[in-house]
């Protein structure tokens, strides 16, 4: 074959990074079953046999691409305290909290990991609990984290502070996150209204778990919907 036909090869130390990001995109698209390791090696501009002196089969890089989100995962919990102590106040902590946790989920990219997961959910169950428990279940210990110590600090009435972080969570993500499951990526809801949300969640949140509750009446709470 004549040289100038030939694919350029990335430099190998490269290569696994090049395989990580045709990879994502293929799988994201297309499915597991849908993605062929000869489309990724095209993709990617390597050889088939590249790819498995990286990884071993198909199976261990459609691992590597869905636990990869846990890393960016472990970056927002470490932050979540922070971001809440830097904003002045509980519901102003809430909120900034609220609207960075539903800004990180609903990025069109999170959103196809999430029901690329759940599609194969059946073929790689242990790969589903694992993603579960270092992503969601993570957020959620962190959250009943910063709940008991604003709970220590008589700020918030807390009995059960991993249930408050899950009401916490849904409360701030349930409505978007539905959406962005069922609904195409471009009809996701504008920042405005994903940060009116969570706005909104914080205050029925607070209502509930406040020191000093406040009465959030029924038909308040509808307004705010309705104009999301």
């Amino acid at each position: 074959m004549n040289d100038g036909l030939r694919p350029r090869r990335a430099p190998r130390l490269a290569s696994g990074s090049a395989i990580r990001t045709a990879a994502a995109r293929l799988f994201l698209e297309k499915g597991y079953q849908g993605t062929s390791m000869d489309e990724i090696a095209a993709a990617a501009r390597i050889s088939k046999q590249t790819i498995y002196t990286h990884f071993a089969s198909k199976d261990e890089l459609f691992a590597d691409l869905v636990l990869g989100n846990a890393e960016r995962v472990e970056q927002f919990t470490e932050n979540l305290q922070a971001t809440f102590r830097r904003a002045d106040g509980l519901e102003a902590g809430l909120r900034a909290v609220a609207r960075q946790y539903v800004s990180f989920v609903v990025r069109p990219e999170v959103i196809q990991l999430r029901r690329l997961v759940i599609g194969e959910a059946g073929r790689f169950p242990e790969l589903a609990r694992t993603y579960y428990e270092r992503v969601p279940e993570r957020v959620y210990a962190a959250l009943a984290s910063l709940f008991e110590a604003l709970a220590s600090e008589g700020v918030l009435r807390v009995d059960d502070a991993m249930l408050a972080a899950h009401h916490f969570a849904w409360l701030s993500l349930g409505m978007p996150l539905d959406r962005g499951m069922f609904l195409p990526v471009g009809e996701s809801l504008s920042k405005a209204k994903l940060e009116k949300g969570a706005d909104l969640a914080v205050r029925v949140f607070t209502a509930a778990y406040g020191a000093a509750r406040t009465q959030l009446g029924v038909s308040e709470v509808a307004k705010a919907q309705e104009s999301l």
